[in-house]
């Protein structure tokens, strides 16, 4: 059993790429030299998505990190006070563009069965336990700090709009495979293949949140 809880923690100390500079290391490992660019098509599809920007009222969330769910509780917070202000959902868009350590709100509760994303992640219950599924996609009672704050898909059939970062995924996906002996390739196509429906696949989140304010939204670091 000692072995076991030592093997977790050597692979959570493997996942933490908090700072840029850890980041930056991973992208030299060999494991990531043949990490898929987004080919003609790919490019096409993300840049006609912004399309769907709409209204006079645009922002864009910046969630590179869980923080306890608020890169989608602000979304929410959005559509909430522009309505009390006198706006309809069709004249506001709010964008959240899930980056870095904050992209497993992309990804089916499979995924996060399979490998542990809420350890990898840190992301917790109230009473400080991981999470073994996406609690902000289909919020279940407790998951936000107020019962009212819909999730991803119910703000997605009001016209929000969520974008994960294809560069984070390579480069978590291919840590993941390195560390538990499986293929980088595989692991990634398989974590592709998890990005929930509605949710687009960008080149990088930072790209994304260029697009974004060219297409007119504010930003906001969530």
């Amino acid at each position: 059993m000692k072995t076991k809880t030592n093997s977790r923690r050597n692979f959570m100390g493997a996942m933490m790429l908090g700072a840029t500079a850890s980041t930056l290391s991973v992208l030299g490992n060999p494991v990531f030299a043949g990490m898929t660019d987004f080919n003609e098509t790919q490019m096409n599809e993300a840049d006609d998505w912004f399309k769907q920007i709409k209204g006079t009222h645009r922002i864009v969330y910046d969630g590179n990190y869980p923080h306890k769910g608020f890169p989608i509780i602000w979304n929410w917070a959005f559509y909430l006070s522009n309505n009390e202000t006198g706006s309809p959902d069709d004249d506001i868009t709010a964008m959240t563009v899930l980056r870095h350590d904050g992209i497993p709100f992309a990804f089916n509760s499979s995924l996060w069965k399979k490998y542990p994303l809420g350890e990898v992640f840190h992301v917790k219950k109230a009473d400080g336990t991981t999470y073994d599924r996406n609690p902000y996609y289909e919020p279940q009672e407790g998951d936000f700090p107020l019962p009212v704050i819909q999730g991803i898909k119910d703000m997605q059939a009001r016209g929000a709009m969520f974008c994960v970062c294809n560069l984070a995924i390579s480069v978590y996906s291919g840590a993941v495979a390195q560390q538990m002996g499986l293929d980088p390739k595989e692991t990634y196509e398989e974590w592709i293949a998890a990005v929930l429906p509605g949710i687009q696949v960008v080149p990088s989140g930072v790209w994304a949140l260029g697009r974004a304010q060219e297409n007119g939204c504010g930003y906001i670091f969530a």
